[in-house]
């Protein structure tokens, strides 16, 4: 089914208003976009970092006659038309522009090692005799900006000076004049108190000074030690004792005192020269004090005094002594003072010249003769020196010597000590061992003796069984020793087993002593191996001493 459009050519529907199409209000949008957009950037003040912004309003109250910028805003007056006092800092800030308009500028910034004194454009005028201003008044402001610092400030009604430092070298006072402060109570002198306008007391000692040049001024003052010639600017002559016309040259050494530079500075100084004063304290001081000095103290000399150095060096110790004393007064020290020359007329330089080197080299003489005494005397002292020094060393030597003599005595001592002890106690061991050993052998020989006195005994006994034939003993002994070995003899007469039993035969035929019955029969002999009473053995004594 076809649908039906109840629509007209104008987009109304039947019988009900019109429609926005979807196009119209995206641009609709688009629009308000587009004007927030403008209108943010134009009530929109952007201010950088180092920068600044000065406000200028549009509408509102006129300036006052004699006014530069408007004043602050108050809820009695409002808004007053033109530049305003205060300015705008580093951020985002949102102002009507139909009201207000701006200006964007550099923050101020204080140059490295340098710097600044702030001036008011702006304010009260300043009263008659007043150099600073104070807050509200039209000039230059007290204090310094120091190096480094960053001011925001409103180029209308703010501008600065910059200003190099003093520096006070090192060997120099500064001089510190305030230009700024309360009257002085006595105006007629020379340095005031402290606070007091004029030229101060203390002086600052050497270093870097930042200060402003409408508030106080430094003058630096060289303190060093300088030299000049006395004749730089015009000989100094003047007539002897004797009428002679004498020129003198010399050098002159002087130093300002530190502690009275101000007051130097004050009454010597001039404009025209600046802060030195070398010129004036030279001109003013010391060459006039030194050319009376010398008239007065040179006319009382003879011209020979003035050739000779005797002499000359006498004029120059017055002439530094009362110089000093004089510039002392004026605050200038007289570091030292020479006379290089003397000038005299010709006639009696050359016999005074004569003289002088005709002394000289007699001096000269006198000290050559001197320097060959002193040197004899060196030589002398020198070989006593090494005599005594070898005497010391050969008394050392003999000091070492006995010493190592006496510590070599005591080390043989103490070695023979040790030693005699060592042999004493082997003596005592010997004897010991040798009395050990007697004792041994008396007890042994007794025992040997005992046991032949027993065996003795023994034989004795059993010799007595024999009638004290000691032949039928042995014959008794021999035969039982013999006869159970023998079971059958094959023999002749004239063996040699014959001939032993032919003894026992010789010796049982040969007549003996009466037979006397035994008693009883004898008992083993000590040491004897047999059981047998009846044998005896043929040597009892070794018999004794193999069993022992």
């Amino acid at each position: 089914m076809a649908s039906i459009d109840r629509r007209d050519p104008t987009g109304r529907g039947a019988g009900g208003p019109p429609r926005l199409g979807g196009g119209l209000i995206v641009g609709l949008l688009a629009l308000v976009a587009v004007g927030g957009w403008l209108l943010y950037g134009a009530c929109r003040v952007e201010v950088g970092k180092g920068k600044q912004a000065v406000l200028i309003r549009k509408v509102g109250r006129d300036l006052e006659a004699g006014m530069e910028i408007a004043r602050a805003r108050s809820e009695e007056v409002g808004y007053t038309k033109g530049v305003q006092p205060e300015v705008l800092t580093e951020g985002r800030y949102f102002y009507n522009p139909f009201f207000w308009d701006w200006e964007l500028s550099d923050q101020f910034e204080v140059p490295e090692g340098k710097c600044a004194v702030r001036v008011s454009l702006v304010g009260e005028e300043l009263p008659e005799g007043r150099v600073l201003a104070e807050p509200g008044q039209k000039g230059i402001e007290p204090g310094v900006i120091e190096a480094g610092a960053r001011v925001a400030y409103n180029p209308y009604a703010t501008e600065f000076l910059v200003v190099e430092p003093i520096d006070v070298p090192t060997g120099g006072r500064g001089v510190v004049t305030l230009l700024a402060g309360r009257e002085p109570k006595d105006p007629n002198v020379v340095l005031v108190d402290a606070g007091e306008r004029g030229v101060q007391q203390e002086t600052l000692p050497p270093g870097k000074y930042f200060i402003n040049p409408f508030e106080q001024r430094i003058n630096v003052v060289d303190c060093r030690s300088r030299t000049f010639g006395l004749n730089d600017d015009a000989d100094i002559t003047f007539l002897s004792a004797d009428g002679f016309n004498i020129s003198l040259d010399g050098k002159v050494n002087f130093r300002i005192d530190e502690a009275r530079a101000a007051e130097v500075f004050v009454l010597y100084n001039e404009d025209r020269n600046g802060d030195a004063i070398d010129e004036e304290i030279i001109n003013k001081i010391i060459t006039p004090y030194a050319r009376s000095i010398c008239r007065v103290n040179g006319s009382k000399l003879n011209a020979v005094q003035f050739i000779s150095g005797d002499d000359r060096e006498i004029f120059q110790q017055n002439l530094q002594r009362t110089l000093s004393d004089r510039c002392e007064e004026q605050g200038v020290d007289i570091v030292q003072v020479a006379v290089t020359s003397a000038s005299a007329p010709e006639e009696i330089r050359a016999p005074v010249r004569a003289r002088e080197v005709a002394k000289q080299q007699l001096d000269q003489f006198l000290q050559e003769k001197i320097q060959q005494e002193s040197q004899a005397e060196l030589r002398v002292k020198n070989l006593l020196a090494e005599q005594k020094a070898r005497l010391i060393e050969a008394e050392q030597e003999v000091v070492e010597q006995k010493t190592r003599a006496m510590q070599d005595q005591e080390v043989a001592v103490t070695t023979a000590e040790q030693r005699l002890a060592v042999a004493q106690t082997r003596l005592e061991a010997a004897r010991s061992k040798a009395e050990a050993l007697g004792s041994e052998a008396r007890a042994s020989a007794d025992v040997i003796r005992f046991e032949n006195e027993a065996d003795l005994a023994g034989l004795a006994l059993r010799v007595s069984a024999f009638g004290g034939d000691g032949g039928a003993l042995a014959r008794n002994v021999m035969i039982g020793k013999v006869a159970p070995a023998f079971r059958s003899i094959l023999t002749n007469s004239d063996g040699p087993l014959m001939e032993l039993f032919s003894q026992f035969a010789t010796d049982a035929a040969s007549p003996g002593p009466a037979s006397t019955p035994p008693a009883a029969p004898p008992g083993p002999l000590a040491g004897d191996e047999s059981t047998d009473p009846g044998t005896i053995p043929s040597n009892p004594f070794r018999t004794a001493e193999a069993n022992r």
